[in-house]
């Protein structure tokens, strides 16, 4: 009897128990689609991550200082763990010298000194902002895109002028979204109890994926309004250096071997200091790590998720021993009639497989839709890909040989008499 053969009688014996069959597949389904739908909604979560990491700037070079007592980051001063004195902090004299060390490697360094938050207010319209200070570099090495007007420049920042970019979201607000009617208006802010008016130079448009989740409203949403560096330290009162900087390295420079020069150069004015030192990372190689463990993360989820394939495959070889018993007297007649050991093993097997491919194809399809379901919640729409599908189909195979075999085999071993004689 061939491959053809075997495959006929396996469907007409699944055709014969639809509902057992059903319920064999289900152990197979639950874990298929399982293992299909972690991997897709891990696959978005990563496109996501790692997106809203690039969008940053795969160039870029985050530079910030360490503790070195704890060893910690300076995001970890930004949570009041960590609080360096004016003395430790980075200088515009450190800053130069790294430009002229690096010129010809750097596009661009991006320093900015946060004002606090607060509203600016036109009667009854209104708009919720933090003032922060930047330089003439912020905007493009973050990425920032000016949709009207000009950035801050060099005359603003010398005379720490009162002029600002703000967002199309404020414009909103404020203009009726008008952002040609915004350029020459002043608005006027009230921080902390102080009001202070600034001329609107420029817009740019708001990116709610950069700027984290937000529960508030649309209105209700806080954005950004860039003023002068110099500016924002005359409202701060602060006359100090910078705790933390981005640096962007020019087209074609390795940006993880440029953040180790830019850490050694930097770290030469920290040699006598004892609190703290400069780290920096470059954001390609963040990128790069947190993939990693996303990836990680997706297959132990994955192999946790496929344990469910181990109990459906048991569920398998148990409906297969059964049917082995209650088909007895036909594996008798099969016998008798001249089919060998290997006929029979063979039929149950491939019925074996076939239960599992089934149940694995619908998996996928469940797990696929499941999966796409649930990276769109992130705004991430995935599918599975090629590799996850092909390791699922041959899973199903292999778990059909595996626990088809031993009832396979007992069925084959079966003694053609005693068989005939079974009630």
């Amino acid at each position: 009897m061939g491959i053809g053969e075997s495959i006929r009688l396996a469907l007409e014996g699944l055709r014969a128990n639809k509902m057992r069959s059903i319920l064999t597949m289900l152990g197979i389904i639950i874990g298929i689609g399982a293992v299909i739908g972690i991997l897709t909604v891990g696959n978005g979560l990563t496109g996501s991550i790692t997106g809203s990491m690039s969008s940053l700037g795969v160039s870029n070079i985050t530079v910030s200082l360490r503790s070195e007592s704890d060893r910690a980051p300076m995001m970890a001063s930004m949570m009041g763990m960590v609080r360096p004195g004016e003395e430790d902090l980075m200088t515009d004299e450190m800053v130069e010298a790294l430009r002229s060390r690096y010129g010809a490697y750097i596009a661009g360094v991006s320093l900015s000194e946060g004002a606090g938050s607060g509203q600016a207010k036109d009667g009854r319209l209104y708009a919720n902002l933090s003032l922060t200070g930047v330089n003439e570099d912020y905007a493009g090495v973050n990425n920032l895109t000016l949709l009207s007007g000009r950035w801050v420049r060099q005359k603003d920042l010398d005379g720490s002028r009162s002029v600002c970019v703000v967002s199309d979201k404020l414009v909103n607000n404020l203009f009726g979204g008008d952002a040609e009617a915004a350029l020459g208006q002043d608005i006027h802010v009230t921080l902390d109890g102080e009001s202070l008016t600034f001329r609107v130079v420029g817009v740019y448009e708001y990116d709610a994926s950069a700027m984290g989740f937000s529960m508030a409203s649309e209105k209700d949403v806080s954005t950004g309004a860039y003023i002068p560096l110099t500016t924002a330290k005359h409202i701060s009162g602060s006359s100090g250096g910078y705790a933390s900087m981005t640096v962007q390295a020019a087209a074609g420079i390795d940006s993880a071997a440029m953040a180790q020069d830019v850490q050694s150069f930097l770290n030469r004015y920290y040699v006598k200091n004892e609190d703290y030192s400069v780290l920096a990372m470059a954001m390609s190689t963040m990128v790069e790590s947190m993939s990693s463990i996303m990836n990680t993360l997706s297959i132990a989820i994955s192999v946790i998720a496929g344990i469910s394939l181990l109990v459906g495959g048991i569920g398998v070889m148990n409906i297969m021993l059964v049917s082995v018993t209650e088909r007895t007297r036909e594996i008798g007649t099969r016998k008798a009639l001249g089919a060998t050991n290997n006929d029979i093993r063979l039929q149950f097997v491939v019925e074996s497989i076939i239960v599992c491919l089934i149940g694995g194809v619908i998996g996928i399809a469940a797990g696929t839709l499941l999966g796409y379901w649930g990276s769109s919640l992130i705004s991430e729409p995935a599918l599975p890909t090629l590799g996850s599908i092909a390791l699922a189909v041959g899973f199903s195979m292999a778990i059909g040989v595996f626990f088809g075999y031993y009832p396979a085999n007992k069925a084959a071993r079966l003694d053609p008499i005693e068989a005939l004689r079974y009630e």
